[in-house]
């Protein structure tokens, strides 16, 4: 017979349970409610008068999935004047040869490689951009991770929203493909956990941060801030290439446009290692708002509300009703906002992947160590990178 004591404890535990379902299924219903705003925002017209050149930046470290068809993506683009630079630390860095392939197969196209490994920073990524940056000829920068495939109108679209003189940066949302059951899992991460973060941080916040997949840049913005060397330390330099220029006084805006992420994770190892360099990376920049995902962990709570409950018909009606509204909104999202007709397929594992990650996210507080590429990197407050 349990005490009196041990009764307390567990109806305050079913409290905060609940308390905890009913924040995550708001927060979810909240992003389908903010996503109406960004759907329903007009196209802004792709000019074909207002083509101002690009300077495209591709950093290269290791070989992603389908890397020429991925870098052919941005060679075929249906634009003006644009250049691509592929850059490396190293002459027998893999991307490198990938490249050129797509390079032969697009010899009209105006493409060089860097390869320098002098640079400043702990952010190996960063050092190569800037590199990269220094060798680019125009005022727009469009810096894109090697695993994106983009679709021939991209650059129409991520320079349309310029046409506005306040908006120094432009970024877009991603769809994210994988192979495998473990890679399909990972996906999901992208597509129905940060999706909605991001929409609800846009609402509540304004655009302050910028995405991987896409970040086009005014040279004039990028110098405001101190050029790359104001993130070469930073683990979170995409949040930073947005973060830094809207604390300026510049505004981020979200083009019309989603691309595809071609994600090579391969095992449970992989999926740990992607998620913990994030989560660490959000963990030191934003410690706060990390803290706060506490109130979006809904299938756990679900879970351990069921079991709280003695497995009760109340019990089941919360857990079933808060992981309806979690995979509902995840479904709506994906299809309305990413276009992504592969979620319907996977929506069986959102509860799955929604256990990982909380578990991901509770191992997060407990290390400063994070492996980017197969570099290890350890992490001090502020997502300042302190050792490479």
């Amino acid at each position: 017979m349990h005490s009196p004591a041990w009764g307390e404890t567990l109806s305050l535990a079913r409290a905060i349970l609940l308390v905890l379902c009913a924040t995550a299924s708001l927060f979810y219903l909240y992003a389908l409610f903010v996503a109406r705003d960004l759907l329903g925002r007009r196209t802004t017209k792709e000019a074909a008068s207002e083509a101002p050149p690009v300077s495209v930046l591709k950093p290269l470290r290791g070989l992603d999935n389908d890397a020429v068809a991925n870098f052919a993506s941005f060679c075929e683009q249906d634009y003006g004047t644009f250049e691509i630079l592929f850059g490396a630390e190293d002459e027998d860095e893999p991307g490198l040869a990938a490249a050129r392939q797509a390079a032969r197969a697009h010899q009209n196209v105006d493409i060089r490689f860097i390869v320098e490994a002098h640079a400043s920073g702990a952010n190996p990524k960063v050092r190569t951009v800037g590199n990269l940056a220094r060798h680019a000829k125009y005022p727009l920068l469009l810096l894109s991770d090697s695993d994106i495939r983009v679709g021939p109108k991209h650059l129409k679209r991520m320079v349309a929203p310029l046409r506005d003189p306040s908006v120094g940066v432009v970024t877009c949302f991603y769809r994210t493909h994988a192979r495998g059951l473990i890679g399909r899992i990972d996906a999901l991460s992208l597509s129905t956990e940060f999706l909605p973060g991001a929409l609800v941080a846009r609402r509540l916040e304004g655009m302050s941060f910028a995405m991987g997949a896409g970040i086009l840049i005014r040279r004039d913005t990028l110098e405001d801030i101190g050029g790359f060397a104001a993130l070469q330390d930073g683990l979170a330099d995409d949040y930073l290439l947005g973060k830094l220029p809207y604390d300026a006084g510049h505004r981020v805006e979200l083009a019309r446009d989603v691309v595809d992420h071609r994600l090579g994770t391969r095992n449970l190892a992989d999926l740990g290692a992607r998620q913990n360099r994030w989560n660490v990376g959000i963990r030191t920049s934003r410690p706060w708002g990390y803290a706060g995902l506490v109130f979006t962990q809904g299938t756990a709570a679900a879970l351990l509300y069921l079991l709280a409950s003695g497995g009760s018909s109340f019990g089941w009606a919360v857990a079933a009703g808060t992981v309806a509204v979690r995979v509902g909104s995840a479904a709506l999202l994906g299809l309305a906002c990413l276009h992504d007709p592969a979620i319907l397929r996977d929506l069986w594992l959102v509860p799955l992947r929604d256990l990982i990650a909380t578990g991901l996210w509770i191992r997060s507080f407990f290390g400063d160590t994070v492996v980017w590429r197969g570099r290890r990197l350890r992490v001090a407050a502020g997502g300042r990178i302190l050792a490479s």
